[in-house]
């Protein structure tokens, strides 16, 4: 994924773009920047935080820093903000989002003689300075970011720092989130309302889709109006949102709470406890618990002062390593006990497991798991959130290809729980995973728990329809 704070103020601002930034770790695993606009110039810093968080890779730094304006990303991708000298000016730049046709795009380009890109180490062009020379190819800033929403594929939501004020871009579909706060003689933008409360920011305005805004000290200026259609994505409020962040007047904690009541309320199976798989499984699995009326308990806990996220490292192996020596079981809650746990989804199941596993080895006498979404059937086509997996690491896909012995054209009756392959295959899931029992959220009380108009959220991969 990865995530965005901008900030302008009439006094200093780097320690609420310093925290501000950091409050959107939870979203990225490779790179994290800030970039700020000092009167004269912009002092811009990258770290790797791959293996180390975010604050503890700038906080020496920070102190030695002044500016009124800036900004900050915590990416998956490329390292930046980029600052860039163009023919429109000076400026810094930061996405977040996912390029699918970035090909096309640079062939378009390569049409002007004298456009080039700086190489990856992997070879590849990074996203971020693509955005940057469809920008600088247009007559004004406004006209590039929305001559960049026209020509993108998938998403890309946009901060552009001006010694002027602060472009904030979001993506054509409203994919992914930009919203407003403000305090006095301070305005910020973020991909993650949390990042809100504790700098002392109020909710102020919400971007819709494709809507471009400028901010200064001052106030918020409107560029480019809100498109009509809208594909937020719902894993913001199911997995990888922070509980305390709000998108489109949807609380993510209050909504794991309503969709794990929702799954209660469909399960009939008789169990001594309840837990959830740290973090985002948890407030699903509260949710469960109350409308269930079974005890909430942790029947592990996970071992973080050392450790680092699970999905982390890029290498599946390591990555498989890293959260299971990460989870410490409590067997005294464990042993003897039928338990349930609510997960926020399964992916491969290859972690889910290894979990699994750990539970049996200290006398668990059943497992049963409750995903807070329906199965995975596709991969994400429009955000960063899976780029390094392939279709066919997906649980689900695995299942198919073992009943079936191929892929099928067509996987309709997969992602339909009325229909006789949809259980074959969660029956499958089931089996290879060694789950007691297994039981996915179905589609239709997860958009309700959501509560926004269906019709405005992306649910392509349960269901493989745009």
């Amino acid at each position: 994924m990865g995530g965005l704070f901008g900030i302008v103020a009439k006094n200093d601002c780097v320690m609420d773009l310093f925290f501000g930034t950091d409050y959107h770790s939870h979203l990225g695993t490779s790179r994290g920047g800030m970039a700020v606009w000092n009167g004269k110039n912009f002092n811009r810093s990258i770290h790797n935080i791959e293996n180390t968080q975010f604050r503890s890779k700038f906080e020496a730094e920070i102190v030695n820093v002044k500016g009124n304006m800036g900004i900050g990303c915590i990416s998956d991708t490329d390292p930046q903000p980029l600052i860039v000298r163009s023919r429109l000016g000076s400026y810094a730049l930061s996405t977040v989002g996912k390029i699918n046709n970035m090909d096309e795009i640079i062939a378009k380009v390569f049409t002007d003689q004298n456009i080039h890109f700086m190489e990856t180490s992997k070879g590849a062009v990074a996203p971020t300075e693509l955005v940057s020379v469809i920008i600088d190819r247009e007559s004004s800033i406004k006209d590039g970011l929305l001559k960049a929403q026209e020509l993108i594929e998938g998403s890309s939501s946009i901060l552009l720092l001006t010694p002027q004020g602060l472009y904030a871009s979001r993506d054509k579909l409203g994919r992914t989130p930009l919203i407003v706060g403000k305090k006095e003689n301070t305005y910020c933008v973020a991909s993650e309302t949390c990042s809100f409360a504790n700098l002392g920011f109020k909710f102020c305005y919400e971007l819709g889709p494709g809507e471009i805004v400028f901010l200064t000290p001052e106030g918020i200026e409107k560029v480019a109006p809100a498109r009509d259609k809208m594909r937020i994505c719902a894993f913001l409020w199911v997995y990888y949102g922070y509980p305390s962040s709000t998108y489109e007047g949807m609380n993510v904690e209050v909504m794991r709470y309503r969709n794990g009541a929702a799954m209660a309320r469909n399960d009939n199976v008789e169990v001594d406890m309840v837990g959830g798989i740290p973090d985002s499984g948890v407030g699903h699995a509260i949710g469960y618990s109350n409308e269930s009326g079974v005890p909430f308990g942790r029947s592990f806990v996970k071992y973080t002062p050392t450790w680092a996220r699970s999905f982390m490292p890029q290498d599946q192996d390591i990555r498989n390593l890293v959260a299971r020596m990460k989870l410490m079981p409590i067997p005294e809650l464990v042993a003897g006990k039928k338990l349930l746990l609510c997960d926020d989804s399964v992916v491969r199941g290859t972690q889910l497991r290894e979990t699994v596993d750990l539970l049996y080895k200290c006398d668990a006498k059943e497992v049963h798991i409750r995903p807070a979404c329906p199965p995975l059937v596709f991969g994400c086509k429009y955000l960063n959130f899976s780029a390094s997996r392939s279709e066919m690491d997906l649980a689900a896909r695995q299942a198919i290809l073992e009943l079936e012995g191929k892929v099928p054209e067509k996987l309709d009756d997969y992602c339909d729980p009325t229909k006789p392959q949809y259980h074959c295959m969660v029956d499958c899931i089931c089996k290879k995973l060694n789950f007691t029992t297994l039981k996915y959220q179905n589609i239709h009380d997860m958009l309700d728990a959501i509560g926004i108009d269906k019709d405005k959220i992306c649910t392509y991969c349960w269901t493989g329809k745009e």
